[in-house]
């Protein structure tokens, strides 16, 4: 199917929609959502940390499950947008209940976060899945699929740029703060999944659709996992994801509490990410057009490897001001400050390839089986993710818990300054720095040889 004009905008411009409520929702939760629990909802770091992971795992199995239905539906616009539409206000109202902190002991309020992220992540799921295995049946044509993507992600920075500058002004007023916030999110990603909808419906009537038999989803995993080139993209995208997930997760904590940036402060260094990973979209998206996307994977995975070694070995960027030495603490302060903002940039911009180059990658992996499943291929790119999310979540809180890390008894706004002891500080350095460099570290190793643009077809075909 081929695009051109105004049908090119609409399809882009209309895919780009549709992981704005999704990507809002990811953003706010991967920043915020351990920080809320551990401080405005009081849980401790070890239990929000498992709560979090359990969750994760659990929405993994839905996974397959949602993809293989998907794949199976029938309707005159397709086999995705109608799970799209059934979702969308689930989705809104499990946004809205998440931030909402229950009046019950301890042990109520996880066993009813348990039940609300259920919800939540079972309605993410029966949107975004369906939403992704688009990018592969909309058009056949590698460049424009690494377009789609790009529109994909570029929405979705857009939106989660909008949800922190919501966040940074609502989470000020502690509780309250985070029940508003959840009611603007939720509303956002009800409206913007059913518009995505509407603006793809003329091209999904047209689009490429599986090609199923009566094979058991048994013999389907097992195709599934004699694809090598699937297992290179899975493998990719899972340690791609678990070290961006834990530097999103800890980002805030390592601001405000090892960096020492004013909490009021702390979530212009999210934005700052943010519009870099923008940024880098964009220009990756160009790069792996011109140069090819395992060239782009290495650049942008080289210069994130670089930041996160950097940013932990940064130092804080408070200084204890004096009469008379008020100039020099101010030069070192504003020292301290640009460095910081250009090793978030430089983070932000490498990170970005974990956004587009999985994704854009993906589709020749689904063109490597015969039967083109990309609802269920899709499926499983979205467990590894969550997979990796709820690694990292737990990760994260067993080391805060076993290094001794301090969680405020109540917090005024999202998070509140406390000195923290040296393990529990060498710790927060680790997650942000040195764990997520070696994860990229073994991604770009696994991807040495992929074949590039058609090059995979013509192998399979010979």
């Amino acid at each position: 199917m081929s695009f051109q004009g105004a049908s090119r905008l609409r399809l882009m411009f209309s895919y780009g929609l549709g992981d704005a409520g999704t990507g809002l929702a990811a953003s706010q939760l991967g920043f915020y959502l351990f920080v809320f629990f551990t401080c405005t909802a009081g849980l401790e770091p070890f239990v929000a940390g498992s709560l979090l992971m359990l969750i994760k795992v659990w929405d993994g199995i839905n996974d397959p499950l949602i993809g293989w239905l998907s794949d199976h539906t029938n309707s005159r616009w397709g086999p995705r947008l109608p799970w799209m539409i059934a979702a969308s206000a689930p989705l809104g109202i499990s946004l809205a209940a998440i931030w909402w902190v229950p009046p019950l002991e301890e042990k109520s309020k996880i066993i009813y976060y348990a039940l609300m992220a259920i919800l939540l992540m079972s309605a993410y799921t029966g949107v975004n899945l369906p939403y992704a295995a688009l990018s592969t049946e909309l058009t056949s044509n590698t460049n424009t699929r690494t377009r789609l993507n790009a529109a994909r992600f570029t929405g979705s920075i857009i939106a989660s740029l909008t949800g922190l500058l919501v966040a940074w002004w609502l989470t000020r007023f502690g509780e309250s703060g985070y029940i508003a916030m959840g009611r603007i999110t939720g509303s956002i990603a009800t409206l913007t999944t059913l518009l995505c909808c509407w603006g793809l419906a003329p091209y999904t009537k047209k689009a490429q659709r599986p090609k199923l038999h009566s094979e058991s989803v048994l013999k389907q995993l097992k195709r599934i996992f004699q694809n090598n080139m699937f297992l290179k993209v899975l493998s990719l995208y899972f340690l791609l994801w678990c070290g961006l997930q834990l530097m999103q997760t800890v980002a805030l904590i390592y601001l405000v509490q090892v960096i020492q940036v004013p909490p009021s402060y702390a979530t212009f260094g999210l934005i700052l990410f943010q519009l870099s990973a923008l940024a880098g979209l964009q220009v990756w998206s160009f790069c792996s057009n011109r140069y090819g996307r395992i060239q782009s994977l290495y650049l942008g995975g080289s210069l994130w490897i670089g930041s996160c070694i950097l940013s932990m070995m940064l130092e804080p960027i408070s200084v204890k001001v004096g009469i008379n030495n008020v100039i020099h603490s101010n030069e070192i302060f504003g020292i301290k400050t640009l460095l910081l903002s250009i090793i978030i940039l430089s983070v932000g911009f490498g990170a970005s390839t974990a956004y587009l180059i999985p994704w854009s990658l993906l589709p020749d992996a689904i063109d490597n089986d015969p039967e083109h499943p990309a609802g269920f291929y899709t499926a499983w790119m979205i467990l590894i993710q969550k997979v990796g999310i709820g690694l990292s979540m737990g990760l994260l809180g067993l080391l805060l818990s076993v290094s001794g890390y301090i969680s405020a008894s109540q917090c005024s706004g999202a998070i509140t300054y406390i000195k923290q002891p040296i393990q529990a500080i060498t710790s927060i350095r680790f997650c942000m720095g040195l764990i997520p460099a070696l994860l990229v570290t073994c991604g770009l190793l696994i991807m040495r040889n992929w074949p590039e643009k058609g090059e995979h077809l013509q192998q399979r075909n010979t």
